[in-house]
């Protein structure tokens, strides 16, 4: 369990400071106030999961703490845009189209509501 935590937290670490760099990257390139940089760090993040996911699989990579550092960790700390979609395919590959609109809908919604409740509890 200590090695899975550990290749999870460094993978995470890794992502985040690359998730840093590049939505820094982007914004200072982007004159407009639209945060296209954490749009670009999203997508990307999708497909570097779909990338690794495919390829881990195709080279018969099975360690499960090389799976965890790159996927979980990394792709997980650059962004949880890519996890939500993984899981979204999942659901899909697996033919459960009801969980996965109630996935969809449900993280975009409680996700507002959770934003908006955090914003209001912060002024009381």
């Amino acid at each position: 369990m200590i090695k899975s935590i550990l290749a999870v937290g460094l993978g995470s670490f890794a992502g985040g400071a690359a998730r840093y760099l590049v939505t820094r990257w982007v914004q200072i390139k982007v004159t407009s106030g639209f945060p296209l940089g954490t749009m670009v760090v999203n997508v990307a993040g999708c497909f570097v999961l779909g990338l690794l996911v495919g390829l881990l699989g195709r080279w018969g990579v099975t360690n499960a703490y090389v799976r965890l550092f790159l996927t979980v960790g990394f792709c997980g700390g650059f962004t949880t845009f890519s996890t939500f979609m993984g899981d979204n395919m999942v659901l899909a590959r697996g033919g459960d189209v009801p969980g996965l609109v109630l996935n969809i809908a449900l993280s975009i919604a409680a996700g507002a509501a959770a934003l908006w409740l955090g914003g209001w509890v912060s002024r009381l």
